[in-house]
């Protein structure tokens, strides 16, 4: 198993309750690199948020792996980006295109803790990163 995504669950198990959860996938994004203006364009801009939300990738290195930045206009949502970016972050195409995203949302408990259209936006999100490894194993 991926040692972040194993620190991700490691972490949600310790955390004693929701609200503890919740602080610290706000923590998350508050660790977030901010984007730059210039990287806050449509092309970049994820739909199917209720909130404004961008996501850039990056060839984080020979390997292929992508890197992704991303940012938003509210906090939990910031949070959630980061949770993604400890997911999806430093891995191949095939790797993320491999990785089983509703088990591990199942195993960290999250989509019963947050609103339907967190929830929407949050898969909104995975499909972007999705698309952008599926393209590049596609070229």
């Amino acid at each position: 198993m991926d040692p972040q995504i194993e620190q991700l669950k490691t972490t949600f198990e310790m955390l004693p309750d929701w609200e503890e959860r919740y602080r610290f996938i706000i923590d998350l994004g508050r660790k977030l690199e901010p984007l730059a203006d210039e990287e806050r364009t449509e092309a970049t801009r994820v739909r199917g948020c209720m909130s404004q939300v961008w996501l850039v990738a990056d060839e984080a290195d020979d390997s292929g792996a992508l890197r992704f930045r991303g940012d938003s206009d509210a906090h939990i949502v910031r949070g959630l980006i980061g949770v993604l970016l400890m997911i999806y972050s430093d891995k191949t195409p095939r790797q993320i295109v491999d990785t089983d995203i509703n088990a591990l949302f199942a195993d960290l408990n999250l989509e019963q803790h947050i609103t339907m259209n967190r929830r929407n936006g949050l898969y909104s999100m995975v499909e972007t990163i999705q698309r952008h490894a599926s393209q590049r194993l596609d070229a």
